[in-house]
């Protein structure tokens, strides 16, 4: 490969190289490096493209004296804060002034000799001037001046040494709870699918066994006009809700809206709701056509109220889509099109084949759309206005019950290429690219996810508004916040469009600023941060994580030495989440009977015709390697034998002992799947398969008015506090 295209690569953060799964360092190819470039929209398709795409990204770099963002630890001065200058210019004394977050102004002047010079190209010197000033921990605007001249101008952010850690869990204190897949719970009043007021219940019975932390499956924006686009992964925005999640007759109007409680109640109405929720698979597209129609009616309820008289409901509606300003507007906005384009024709997936006029969101076309169809929009804000109240009252809930962390939200790692957030920011992502992951251990020809990853630089030049503002959006009600691939801080895997994702590359982000900003946020918010770092994982990001207490995510079927054994529980690390699976991994039912390897088999995941005899026996070695690991910690079942073979079901009482020896970890929190607590075989999800299998759609098999008579829930909440409370 040319010098230049690997020097051009690298400047935008490409990785030449990585170390893959087996420990063998692999080369980016030159058609690997060019692909990932163009997806960033940089020409590398000759000598002179890339010549001239060096120079301009030079010149950029050298007119703009600030970058939009600086991000600064509180604990870390003095600061230095690099600029750029045109190198002949003459300039006088210079000088910061700052405007802090409370409105007070601090002038600093520059001392020349403790300026220090950096390196000079396309006619620019980099300098990393000195800055000391009492600023707190926020978001500051500041000036680099020449005299009177303002020379640069951006923000800097003060952000404290590491994340939020609530008291509970400060001082070796630990804590227990569960996550839930919300569409999954069963209950006698919900519509097919969980909802929010199921999640209050889920919240309210499992803090009365103990619980300090409920979480759930992300709860972001999906397609209100496509149901079966399901997966809480692949959201259309992370900003705001899946309004799929309303309880309908929670919803303040439907108590004075007699068209709809008559509709509701009819017997036919009745009957459908009763399929829907004995149903074994959520059937998204049953629950929408009975949802929205409500909705519709409720929000025409709300809108003749708010015409006819003034009310506190229509203001605090106002007060909402005001405090949502232009992402709010353009969410709905997105979900009238939408819907728009798709009743006329049902191949339209999104916005980039809308018609020409309609993909650019400041188009007069567009604006002439949002005039003719208000009304539609507003109906769009209005149910995300509900689904903010109703999630809201779900960590009131939590308060009320004494919860020490709270809810425990889930932020996907990227969004839907046709969705909602990227039509609104089209120029943030690189959309001819798809996360994934290159091949390894377990899936041997890679991942690519689909979603499209941000440019760093685009990233960069916003000021990192994007990042902060998901941040904000996922924090908010919450106590805790998962990062699905929190890697992707540090690096992501893009897969080029019409590549396979071995011909993939790595993109490099700024660790330290991202780090930085979700520290900050996080202890605005009051919010744990718990990093899904699994996989192949950097040290980088494993010491920069631990640095910035953010929590590890240690999963038992993973914890295990060079020789196989699994890691006693005093071995876990105490800035960790420990848990026994995951929504993408088979169940500790599922594992234990090697149906995981099966299922994996009849989907092509072990090649074709796979001999099954092989990854079973291994199974049955884990097994009783697992057992042995009981053994060791006295917490093996009476009468329960050493031998693997001789238990080849997951017994209750086997399944409880599972879940003490990860409540004697030292990590700071403890997560039961409730699937592994009933006994569930099924894995919520299955990676590497779409519609071949019914990914996001089982049902827990007890329905929360059961769970108590059940008696599970009890005894495993039981066995696991006292684990909890044992001195270690």
């Amino acid at each position: 490969m040319s010098e230049a295209l690997r020097r051009l690569a690298a400047t935008h953060g490409v990785a030449l190289e990585y170390l893959d799964a087996w420990g063998k360092l692999r080369e980016t190819a030159d058609d690997v490096l060019r692909a990932v470039l163009a997806a960033m929209r940089i020409d590398a398709s000759s000598e002179q493209q890339i010549a001239d795409a060096l120079t301009q990204h030079m010149l950029a770099r050298c007119r703009q004296c600030l970058p939009p963002m600086t991000v600064v630890r509180a604990d870390a001065k003095p600061w230095r804060l690099r600029i750029h200058l045109p190198e002949a210019a003459h300039r006088p004394a210079l000088e910061w002034r700052i405007i802090a977050e409370d409105g007070i102004e601090h002038r600093c002047p520059i001392a020349t000799d403790h300026v220090r010079r950096g390196e000079a190209a396309a006619g620019c010197v980099a300098l990393d001037l000195p800055l000391d000033a009492p600023l707190g921990d926020g978001y500051h605007d500041i000036e680099l001046r020449a005299g009177s001249e303002c020379i640069g101008r951006g923000t800097i952010a003060v952000a404290p040494p590491a994340c939020y850690r609530p008291p509970a869990l400060r001082r070796g204190g630990r804590a227990w709870g569960v996550a839930v897949q919300l569409y999954g719970a069963r209950s006698q009043r919900n519509w097919g699918i969980g909802d929010f007021t199921d999640l209050a219940t889920i919240v309210e019975q499992w803090g009365r066994e103990g619980a300090d932390v409920v979480g759930v499956n992300p709860l972001h924006a999906l397609f209100p006009h496509n149901p079966l686009h399901m997966s809480p992964y692949s959201p259309s925005s992370r900003l705001f809700q899946n309004v799929l999640y309303l309880d309908v007759e929670a919803i303040a109007e439907y108590a004075h809206c007699r068209e709809a409680r008559e509709r509701v109640a009819s017997s036919a109405f009745q009957s459908s709701l009763d399929a829907l929720r004995t149903a074994p698979l959520v059937d998204y597209a049953g629950v929408a056509a009975r949802k929205m129609p409500i909705l519709e009616i409720l929000y025409a309820q709300a809108r003749d109220n708010g015409r006819t008289r003034s009310t506190a409901r229509r203001a605090a509606f106002d007060a909402f889509k005001t405090e949502g300003g232009e992402p709010l507007r353009r969410q709905a906005l997105f979900d009238a099109l939408q819907q728009h384009f798709f009743a006329a024709d049902a191949s339209i997936w999104g916005w980039p084949v809308w018609p020409q006029a309609y993909r650019d969101p400041a188009s007069p076309a567009i604006v002439a759309f949002a005039n003719e169809h208000a009304e539609r929009v507003d109906f769009f804000a209005w149910l995300q206005w509900q689904a903010e109240l109703q999630r809201a009252r779900v960590a009131e809930r939590a308060n009320r019950a004494g919860l020490a962390v709270g809810l425990y939200t889930d932020l996907a790692v990227s969004i839907d290429r046709g969705g909602a957030e990227a039509w609104a920011g089209q120029h943030l992502y690189a959309l001819g690219a798809g996360v994934g992951a290159p091949p390894d251990i377990f899936n041997v020809k890679g991942q690519d996810w689909g979603l499209p990853p941000m440019i760093p630089q685009r990233l960069r030049e916003s000021g990192y508004a994007p990042f902060i503002a998901t941040l904000r959006a996922n924090m908010r009600n919450a106590g805790a916040l998962r990062i699905d691939h929190v890697m992707g801080l540090l690096r992501l895997y893009w897969v080029p469009s019409g590549a396979t994702p071995a011909d993939g590359a790595y993109v490099r982000y700024p660790l330290d600023d991202l780090l930085g900003l979700l520290a900050l946020e996080s202890e605005r918010h009051r919010c744990l941060v718990i990093g899904e770092d699994l996989g192949t994982v950097p040290d980088e990001v494993r010491v920069a994580l631990a640095r910035n207490d953010v929590l590890s995510y240690r999963v038992l079927l993973f914890e295990r030495d060079a020789a196989g054994d699994f890691n006693a529980p005093r071995q876990y690390p105490e800035t960790a989440l420990a848990t026994a699976s995951t929504h993408d991994l088979p169940t500790l039912a599922g594992w234990w009977e090697g149906h995981d390897i099966a299922l994996r088999a009849a989907h092509g995941h072990l090649g074709p015709q796979p001999d099954l005899a092989a990854p079973m026996a291994e199974r049955i070695r884990d097994r009783g390697q697992l057992l042995a690991a009981l053994a060791r910690e006295n917490l093996l079942p009476d009468g329960t034998p050493l031998d693997p073979q001789a238990v080849p079901i997951l017994t209750p009482a086997l399944a409880s002992a599972l879940q003490a020896f990860l409540a004697r970890t030292p990590s700071a929190l403890l997560i039961v799947q409730p699937e592994d607590v009933f006994g569930v075989r099924e894995q919520a999800n299955l990676p590497g398969t779409i519609t071949e299998h019914p990914n996001w759609q089982r049902k827990l098999p007890v329905s929360l008015e059961d769970v108590g008579a059940d008696g599970r829930l009890h005894a495993v909440a039981a066995r696991i506090a006292a684990e909890r409370s044992a001195p270690r």
